[in-house]
């Protein structure tokens, strides 16, 4: 999983399945079909760490589901981003940069929608503690989030 990283990839918002802000209290941002097959096909499915950045706001810690989330037995593979940040509104249709920096374990079926929500509690705490590291926040500087006016690059 760890030879793609730090991997950079950038996308448009796109709708997801309407569960994380409703189900689980945890909003992500989805990217679109094209985005998830542009990613290496051997990168592990499971869950990550690094830094988002919507638009060109400021850049956030944040966690990151790809795979087929078991529990609800997704068909088609997809890439949630869970920014750690309160945004006061969606932002469907707007870029999302994101640089995956870690892996923090596989993707995993749950018993019970609480047991889920436990499990991405402790993703979110282990991602806050690892991104405070020095060799780390160096990358929230990174140039790749400051997108230039008026032009959309996919994938860099």
């Amino acid at each position: 999983a760890m030879r793609h990283l730090p991997y950079f990839c950038r996308g448009e918002v796109v709708k997801g399945f309407g569960r994380g802000s409703k189900e689980l209290g945890i909003p992500t941002a989805n990217f679109s079909e094209q985005v998830v097959e542009s990613f290496p096909s051997d990168i592990s499915t499971g869950i990550y760490y690094g830094w988002a950045c919507v638009g060109n706001g400021d850049v956030h810690k944040m966690v990151l589901s790809i795979g087929w989330n078991p529990f609800y037995r997704n068909i088609k593979k997809s890439v949630e981003t869970h920014i750690i940040h309160t945004f006061k509104e969606d932002f469907y249709g707007e870029i999302l940069s994101i640089v995956i920096i870690g892996y923090i374990r596989p993707e995993k079926n749950f018993d019970s929608l609480e047991a889920l929500i436990s499990a991405i509690q402790e993703d979110i705490a282990e991602a806050k503690r690892q991104l405070d590291l020095p060799e780390y926040l160096k990358l929230k500087e990174d140039n790749f989030f400051h997108l230039p006016e008026g032009k959309i690059v996919n994938n860099h």
